[in-house]
């Protein structure tokens, strides 16, 4: 299966550019993976660049997850992240991904000098 970078997944979710939508939607018709680096990344630029918020950004994470050309890497883990992201939208995708996976990996606490995150099981704050 291929992979796509960052900016092709902007583009199918942002959809902006035409062009640039057209093949990005042609390249993943035949199955695109997606990395949890180009994920993090997409929903950064989603949130600083085109302002999305927490809601509607969540949304649009799972609708990659139930879409049947793309696959998410560690689908259960954005699951739980986005879970979280629901109930504390003030922590951001990141904050939420970066403790499931810490807590998948078998490596908690995580230490932390945010004071939100570290509300959460399985983060210490610093």
């Amino acid at each position: 299966m291929r992979a796509i970078d960052t900016n092709v997944l902007v583009r199918l979710l942002a959809r902006d550019d035409p062009a640039q939508l057209a093949s990005a939607e042609a390249f993943v018709q035949a199955g695109a993976w997606v990395s949890l680096l180009v994920l993090m990344e997409t929903v950064w630029v989603l949130d600083s660049v085109y302002g999305v918020t927490p809601g509607p950004l969540a949304n649009g994470v799972e609708m990659l997850l139930d879409h049947h050309q793309i696959v998410v890497q560690d689908a259960n883990l954005v699951k739980k992240a986005l879970e979280e992201l629901r109930k504390h939208p003030e922590l951001g995708f990141s904050d939420c991904l970066i403790l499931e996976v810490a807590c998948a990996a078998g490596h908690l606490p995580l230490g932390t000098f945010d004071r939100r995150l570290a509300k959460l099981k399985g983060a210490q704050r610093l």
